[in-house]
């Protein structure tokens, strides 16, 4: 499997010098490229390659950054069209896009291929191709984990990136997958949510509480720097937002590695439900619409996927569809609005059952894994060729108890 190294750079005055007079030079050609991609609509990297080649030579690229720079405009607009053609990107959005030619940021990353980089891991140093010729010597530093996992297994090209002041090289690791377990000894149904972040099927619960005051915090910030109307109010925040991002980003990592390292411990898989389109099917009201879409849901659940990939360990989304208001008892299952008076709490109106909400929603995914993993894992796949998907597997048909029609009564 494929994961991404980030390493620091710490290159001397004159190195980072060499290295910024280069990015910018680079992102400059590739804005000439695309205006001339634009006016002549010819975005094919061959095509392009036949008509800039020589002039990005003739500028004093080398051959191989004239050909990163040509396709690097290509991949931009072939973004672009995919977007659109999606439906991803509409309105005024797609109007505005379509009406100027793609710009780089004078600063935007650049990839490097083994030819302009080279690594000397034990040096931890590298070599980088510049305007000003070859720069060697310019030291990098990182974790433990990263730097053994840079030298046993990167592969292909690796972006230098220069962020607030920071030079940085992202590289990426063909990474050995650990043996998948076919018949995992359970699952780990997992809660995800706002006031608790994650709530496993074990009753172990990952509060927001931090995180929420974190980032009321950092919405009071937010309003008075927005209220100044300042160009350095508006560089400030650029960087609370990314710092924001950092803070979240980090907490999903936590964990995820807690939950994954739990599952291989103990032999079972991770379940998880499947919230994709959630922002569209639910109604907010409007103080809480800023918290739901910019809670990363989304984010924990791909860590959790990764990270159980790696692992080895057994993966699967399952039907969200009222699992905090299903009955976990195998005997009962009754499912009412009712069994959740409140937030917090779950009663079930039929057998008396009650407990935690979120613990009781995490039972009920953690049950519908293991007929979801055995609909996933049939060798013929018959549910597919009948329209069902994998994550309703196991999952009554609730089509059956509607009513009919009145066409179908012969009204």
């Amino acid at each position: 499997m494929r994961l991404v190294v980030q390493v620091k750079l710490l290159p001397t005055p004159e190195q980072a010098e060499a290295l910024e007079a280069t990015l910018h030079q680079l992102n400059q050609a590739a804005n000439q490229v695309s205006r001339l991609a634009f006016e002549s609509k010819t975005f094919g990297v061959f095509a392009l390659r036949r008509r800039v080649y020589s002039e990005l030579k003739a500028v004093g690229l080398g051959a191989q950054q004239a050909q990163h720079v040509i396709k690097k405009v290509a991949d931009a607009y072939t973004t672009l069209r995919g977007l659109i053609r999606n439906g991803r990107l509409t309105g005024k959005r797609r109007v505005k896009a379509e009406s100027k030619p793609i710009c780089f940021r004078s600063n935007a990353a650049r990839p490097f291929d083994d030819r302009c980089l080279s690594w000397l891991h034990d040096a931890r140093t590298v070599s980088i191709w510049t305007l000003r010729g070859r720069v060697k010597g310019i030291a990098f530093t990182g974790s433990a984990e990263q730097l053994k996992m840079l030298a046993a297994y990167r592969r292909g090209e690796s972006d230098l990136l220069l962020r607030d002041g920071v030079w940085y090289l992202i590289a990426t690791c063909e990474v050995p997958q650990a043996r998948l377990e076919a018949d995992p000894d359970g699952w780990i149904g997992v809660d995800r949510g706002v006031v608790n972040l994650a709530t496993t099927s074990d009753g172990i619960t990952y509060s927001g509480e931090r995180l929420s005051g974190y980032r009321r915090r950092m919405a009071r910030v937010r309003a008075e720097l927005q209220a100044r109307r300042t160009k350095s109010a508006r560089r400030k925040l650029k960087r609370r937002a990314k710092r924001e991002r950092r803070f979240a980003a980090n907490t999903n990592h936590v964990i995820a590695n807690e939950i994954v390292a739990d599952a291989q411990r103990t032999g079972r898989g991770i379940a998880v439900e499947e919230l994709a389109g959630i922002r569209d099917r639910v109604r907010l009201w409007p103080s809480q619409r800023a918290t739901l879409s910019t809670w990363p849901f989304h984010q924990l659940g791909d860590f959790l996927a990764y990270k159980a990939r790696r692992a080895g360990v057994a993966f699967v989304q399952v039907d969200p569809a009222y699992t905090s208001q299903m009955c976990p008892n195998s005997w009962c299952g009754h499912t009412a609005r009712g069994n959740r008076p409140t937030r917090d709490t779950f009663r079930c109106r039929s057998c008396g059952f009650a407990g935690p909400a979120d613990h009781i929603a995490a039972l009920n995914v953690s049950r519908r894994a293991s007929a979801v993993w055995v609909f996933v894992n049939m060798p013929n796949e018959p549910a597919v060729e009948s329209g069902l998907s994998a994550s309703r597997a196991g999952q009554p048909d609730r089509t059956a108890r509607r009513k009919p029609r009145a066409s179908a009564l012969g009204r």
